[in-house]
């Protein structure tokens, strides 16, 4: 059997398109969709998402470089998402991310291993490129189940 994790994250619409999204112990943020259609007073869902990408292949940059236990500095990340038209619709067609470490490559022996074997521990960015399966269900203020099952 398949080990699993599970994690949750609750929103709650606070007006337009502005979400308060609560990570519970860690805190929360606000989300809305740029104008005209919301008042852009937070990243919209597709930044989230090229966040959540970019932190995690920073973050299992780290990790690979530290299990060697070389230091990789104080590491940067820039990611530049494009979004196109897919069957008429917008959709994230692209993310293209820059890691940059703070410390000279000459100075990390085992970069070359690192920068082999990092992607592989981005959970965020390999679970993107498969796809993910997203079961949808919707509910009404009584809690009678209007989709899904």
């Amino acid at each position: 059997m398949a080990e699993s994790q599970t994690f949750s994250v609750q929103l709650q619409l606070l007006e337009g398109y502005k979400f308060e999204v609560d990570f519970g112990e860690f805190g929360q943020i606000i989300s809305d969709e740029p104008q005209p259609l919301g008042q852009g007073q937070g990243p919209n869902p597709s930044r989230l998402l090229a966040a959540s990408v970019a932190n995690c292949l920073a973050a299992s940059l780290m990790f690979a470089i530290r299990k060697f236990k070389e230091e990789p500095g104080e590491v940067k990340a820039q990611v530049q998402g494009t979004m196109e038209r897919q069957d008429g619709r917008w959709r994230i067609g692209q993310l293209q991310v820059q890691l940059t470490l703070g410390n000279e490559g000459a100075n990390i022996p085992h970069l070359e291993r690192a920068l082999g074997q990092f992607e592989d521990f981005c959970v965020v960015t390999q679970s993107v490129r498969q796809g993910i399966d997203v079961q949808v269900k919707v509910c009404d203020a009584s809690g009678k189940l209007l989709l899904g099952g």
